[in-house]
C-alpha cells in the first residue's frame, strides 16, 4: 500500500494534516471522508520532492515554452483531448497526436513537454501546472479533479464548454466597446485636423475682411482654441519650437499622446491590488457601464465556480481558484469573505447576501442550491441567466450610443461651422446694407 499525505478540514473548519495508507488516491480520499474530514489536498508521500527533482532536470533542456498561448488554442486542445480520451486512447498517445498536428510554436513545445513529464511518471495535472502561461489554475484544478474521479474525458469537455462560453462573452463585450472607440478616435483626429489646418486658413481670410474687430464670441473661442492647438504655447510663457522642422510645439503635442499616456497610467495603477480595487469600484458606479461590468463579473464567477464544483473540486479550493480568476477585485474580495465564512462553518448564501455586491436573486438561488445539494446547477443557471442579460444590455447600449455620438459630433461640427461663417454673414449683411 502507498502512503498518502493529506490536508483536510474537520466539521469546525480546523485544518488537519496527517498520513493515510491506501491503494490509490481515490481510495485515500474516500477513507479521509469516512473519518468525517473534508480533504483539500492529497498527495503520495515524497511525490512533491520527486516531481521537483524531475522538473529541475528538465528545465535546462526546455526552451521556447515560456511564451503566452492563445485561449482559443487551449480550448481547442481541451476539446480534442476530451474526444481522444473518450475514444479510449492512452493519455500519452493522445498528447503525442495533438503535438504532431499542432503548428510550430510555443504551444507545440508545451504539449511535447507535458507528454515528456507524463512519460516520466507525472500526472496530467502536475505536468500542466508547470506551464502556468499556457494552462491556468482553473484548468489544472479541473483536470486534477477529473483524474481523481476517473472522468477526465467528461471534465475536459466541460472545460472546453466553459472556455468557449467565456470567450464568447468576452468577444461580445469587446465588440460593444470597439465600435464607439473607433468612431470617437476617428472623430478626434478629424477635428484635430480641422483645428490645425482648416480653421487657421479661414482665420486669415476673416482677419483680412474684418481686421479681427467685432467678431462673435463663438468665433473668438474657436479661433483661440485653434491657435493654441496649432501654435501653443503648451503652457503659459512656454514657447517651444521643434528644432529641425521649425514647427511650434502647440497643444497638439499634448492632445495626440494624451490617450496613450492615460492608458499607460491606468495600466500602471492596475499593477497594484489597491489600484485595481479602486478602478473596479469606480467602474461599478458608472451609469450603464457599471451595470454591464457587474453582470459580466457575476456571469464569470458563477460559471467558473459552478463548473469547478460540478467537476468535483472541493468547495474551498474552487473558491480560491474562482477568486483568482474573477477579473474584478470587488467580487474577488467578496469571494474571499465567502471562503473564510465557509471555512468557519457558515453557509455560502449568508456572506454573499451581506456583501451587497450581487442581486438578491443570485443569493437566493445559491441558498436554494445549498439546501437541495445542487449548488453547481444553480450557479450555472445564474450564469446562463446573466449571460442573456448581458446580450440584451450590450444590444441596448449599442443602439443608445450610436445616436448620442451622432448628436455630439454633429454639435461640435456645427459650432466650428458657425464660428467660421457667422463673421462672413455679418460682412455680407453690412455690404448689402451699404449698397
Amino acid at each position: 500500500m502507498a502512503v498518502f499525505q493529506y490536508s483536510a478540514l474537520d466539521a469546525q473548519g480546523v485544518e488537519i494534516k496527517d498520513e493515510i495508507e491506501a491503494l490509490s488516491q481515490k481510495e485515500a480520499i474516500s477513507k479521509i471522508r469516512n473519518l468525517g474530514y473534508f480533504p483539500t489536498k492529497v498527495n503520495t508521500r515524497g511525490a512533491a520532492k520527486k516531481t521537483g527533482a524531475r522538473a529541475g532536470i528538465a528545465v535546462k533542456k526546455r526552451r521556447g515554452a515560456g511564451g503566452r498561448v492563445k485561449v482559443k488554442a487551449v480550448t481547442q486542445f481541451a476539446r480534442q483531448l476530451s474526444t481522444l480520451q473518450d475514444a479510449g486512447l492512452p493519455i500519452l498517445r493522445s498528447l503525442r497526436i495533438l503535438e504532431e498536428q499542432q503548428k510550430s510554436g510555443t504551444f507545440k513545445k508545451v504539449i511535447g513537454y507535458v507528454g515528456d513529464d507524463i512519460e516520466g511518471g507525472s500526472t496530467l495535472s502536475e505536468a500542466m501546472a508547470r506551464h502556468p502561461r499556457a494552462y491556468d489554475r482553473l484548468l489544472v484544478s479541473m483536470v486534477a479533479a477529473g483524474e481523481t474521479g476517473g472522468v477526465l474525458d467528461l471534465i475536459l469537455s466541460r472545460v472546453a464548454d466553459f472556455m468557449e462560453k467565456a470567450q464568447k462573452l468576452k468577444s461580445r463585450v469587446k465588440s460593444a466597446m470597439i465600435y464607439p472607440l473607433v468612431v470617437l478616435g476617428a472623430a478626434f483626429f478629424i477635428l484635430l485636423g480641422l483645428m490645425l489646418f482648416v480653421v487657421p486658413s479661414f482665420k486669415t481670410a476673416i482677419a483680412e475682411m474684418t481686421g479681427n474687430e467685432g467678431l462673435p464670441t463663438i468665433t473668438n473661442v474657436v479661433l483661440g482654441i485653434s491657435r493654441w492647438i496649432a501654435q501653443g504655447p503648451i503652457a503659459p510663457g512656454l514657447d517651444i519650437t521643434i528644432p529641425v522642422l521649425g514647427w511650434p510645439l502647440g497643444g497638439w503635442a499634448i492632445l495626440v499622446p494624451a490617450p496613450f499616456v492615460f492608458s499607460a497610467i491606468l495600466a500602471a495603477i492596475r499593477r497594484f491590488r489597491q489600484g485595481r480595487l479602486a478602478l473596479d469600484m469606480v467602474n461599478l458606479r458608472l451609469p450603464v457601464m457599471g451595470q454591464l461590468t457587474s453582470k459580466v463579473a457575476v456571469t464569470r464567477w458563477t460559471r467558473t465556480l459552478g463548473t469547478l464544483i460540478s467537476a468535483g473540486v472541493p468547495i474551498l479550493d474552487a473558491l480560491k481558484v474562482t477568486r483568482e480568476t474573477a477579473g474584478n477585485e470587488v467580487f474577488a474580495n467578496m469571494l474571499g469573505n465567502v471562503h473564510n465564512s465557509i471555512r468557519q462553518g457558515d453557509t455560502f448564501a449568508g456572506p454573499l447576501r451581506q456583501s451587497k455586491t450581487v442581486d438578491l436573486i443570485v443569493s437566493n438561488m445559491v441558498a436554494v442550491g445549498e439546501e437541495t445539494g445542487d449548488l453547481d446547477k444553480m450557479l450555472l443557471k445564474v450564469a446562463d441567466n446573466y449571460d442573456e442579460q448581458v446580450d440584451v444590455l450590450v444590444a441596448s447600449l449599442m443602439s443608445m450610443l450610436e445616436p448620442i455620438m451622432i448628436v455630439v459630433l454633429g454639435a461640435v461640427v456645427m459650432v466650428i461651422v458657425l464660428a467660421i461663417f457667422l463673421p462672413m454673414i455679418g460682412i455680407i449683411t453690412s455690404l448689402s446694407s451699404g449698397a
